[in-house]
């Protein structure tokens, strides 16, 4: 589910400490890592989500840097939860950060504002191979195709180069992978209408029609975000 593991970004400005997107995991040897990568210390913290193998490595940096914790949400937050649009800057480097719910209700991108062209940090709204589930609750389908939508015009807009995902390699087609997440939903979407109207009411059932036998992890996920499509049709679930 995590590819080859979790991304932990770190952001280095022209002078003072780095900043840290994603912890990742709560492994010693990984966040001694991070710290050995920041020579001027960790001045903050930055999650994309609330997910655990994205934060469980919070308390440990924390504890090793003492630097503040920025999320979405204020109660992954030691300072002031990020807001939509906030521009946040140190020396030569400026992070813009985007909510987008969807795969979660606290997702967040952060546009960088790199000297070679701008940067995006996507967390798991699109990942550097595969695509992301969408787990029903707080997966909202209806709510991740919006943010898809407004990805897919900031990467017009703003000219990004790469996308740097929460798994997997950094994406070097920002425009046509971000199209292709948006189409992916589409032409799922359409086989879910097809199985509803085909007779499917129920995620069991839309799961066997749409995505046939998988393994019991792969079903589970396959569960919820059938629960998600579901809901974004409003056919209760």
């Amino acid at each position: 589910m995590t590819l080859e593991g979790t991304n932990t970004w770190v952001l280095q400005p022209d002078s003072g400490p780095a900043v840290v997107v994603d912890p990742g995991p709560a492994d010693d040897a990984h966040l001694d890592t991070v710290v050995g990568a920041c020579p001027e210390g960790v001045g903050t913290v930055l999650l994309t989500h609330h997910h655990a193998d994205h934060l469980d490595g919070v308390p440990g940096l924390v504890r090793r840097t003492g630097a503040p914790v920025r999320a979405v949400r204020a109660d992954l937050s030691s300072a002031d939860p990020l807001d939509d649009g906030e521009v946040l800057t140190w020396p030569g480097l400026a992070v813009e950060v985007l909510h987008v719910p969807g795969h979660t209700s606290d997702s967040a991108a952060f546009l960088l504002d790199a000297g070679d062209g701008p940067r995006l940090l996507t967390g798991d709204t699109v990942l550097g191979r595969g695509t992301s589930v969408i787990a029903h609750p707080d997966g909202d389908l209806t709510a991740y195709l919006a943010s898809l939508e407004r990805l897919q015009q900031v990467v017009g807009e703003r000219g990004v180069v790469e996308l740097l995902p929460g798994h997997g390699p950094v994406v070097g087609r920002p425009a046509e992978v971000v199209a292709s997440y948006r189409e992916h939903r589409q032409q799922r979407l359409a086989e879910v209408r097809a199985a509803v109207a085909a007779g499917a009411r129920t995620p069991e059932e839309v799961v066997r029609r749409v995505y046939g036998e998988l393994e019991p992890t792969l079903h589970q996920a396959a569960l919820r975000s059938a629960r998600a499509q579901l809901a974004h049709l409003g056919v209760p679930g």
